[in-house]
C-alpha cells in the first residue's frame, strides 16, 4: 500500500503570494458585493416599477446572466471591451463581470423581497402623508431586505468563492496564486488544500460578518 508524505514547506515559502492573493480576493469580494447590491436593487425596482419596455429589459438581463456560465461572461468583458476600444486591467474586468453576474442573482432575490411587502403598508404610508421617497425606504426596502437577508448574504458568499474563476483571465486571486506555486513546486495535493482551506476560513468570516451586519442593521425592528 502506497503512502503519501506531505510537504508544505515549499507552499508556505511562498506565502507572500498566497496573502497578496488571499488580499485581492477580499478586495474582488468586497467591490463585487457593493456593486452587484447597487445593480440588483436597480434591476429589481425596474422589475416592480418600471413600465413595460424597462421590465423586460430588466427580465432579459436577468435571464441572460442566470442562464449562461460566469466563465463565459468573464470572457465577454475581457475580449469584448478592447474590441470597442475600452482597455482595463484584468481586475476592473473581474469586478465589472462578477457584479454583473451579482446583480442578476441579486435582483431576483430583491425583487421577491420587495413584493412581499404588502399593499396594506404602502396604502398606510400614504395615509401619513410621507413622501414616496420615506415609503420606499423605511417601508418597502427596509422591510425587504430583511425578508430576504439570508438568501442575499449566501449569494454574496457564492460570490466571493466564484471569485476563484477570475483566475482564468490572469487575476491574481488566491486561485491564480495557488495555481502559480503548485506550478513552481509540483506539490499538487499541498497547494489545493491550502487553498481549499483558505476559501473555507473567508466563508465562515464572510458569514460571521454579513451575521453581524445584520445584527447592527435590523436589531431595532
Amino acid at each position: 500500500m502506497m503512502s503519501y508524505a506531505f510537504h508544505f514547506r515549499d507552499v508556505f515559502a511562498a506565502q507572500d503570494a498566497l496573502l497578496d492573493g488571499l488580499l485581492l480576493t477580499l478586495q474582488l469580494t468586497a467591490t463585487t458585493i457593493a456593486l452587484g447590491f447597487v445593480i440588483g436593487l436597480a434591476v429589481a425596482c425596474l422589475s416592480v416599477y418600471g413600465g413595460l419596455w424597462a421590465r423586460r429589459v430588466a427580465r432579459g438581463y436577468v435571464e441572460l446572466i442566470r442562464n449562461t456560465p460566469l466563465l463565459v461572461q468573464l470572457f465577454v468583458v475581457f475580449f469584448g471591451l478592447p474590441s470597442i476600444g475600452i482597455k482595463l486591467d484584468v481586475i476592473p474586468v473581474a469586478t465589472i463581470g462578477l457584479a454583473l453576474n451579482l446583480g442578476a442573482y441579486a435582483a431576483e432575490i430583491l425583487r421577491a423581497g420587495i413584493e412581499s411587502i404588502p399593499r396594506s403598508q404602502v396604502e398606510a404610508g400614504v395615509a401619513l402623508g410621507l413622501t414616496r421617497a420615506q415609503i420606499f425606504r423605511h417601508i418597502v426596502l427596509v422591510p425587504a431586505i430583511r425578508n430576504v437577508y439570508p438568501s442575499l448574504t449566501s449569494q454574496f458568499i457564492l460570490l466571493m468563492l466564484a471569485t476563484s474563476v477570475a483566475s482564468q483571465i490572469a487575476t491574481p486571486e488566491l486561485f491564480y496564486a495557488g495555481s502559480i506555486i503548485q506550478s513552481r513546486t509540483y506539490r499538487d495535493f499541498e497547494v489545493y488544500l491550502v487553498i481549499a482551506v483558505a476559501y473555507l476560513a473567508l466563508a465562515l468570516l464572510l458569514r460571521m460578518l454579513l451575521g453581524l451586519a445584520y445584527r447592527l442593521l435590523f436589531r431595532r425592528s
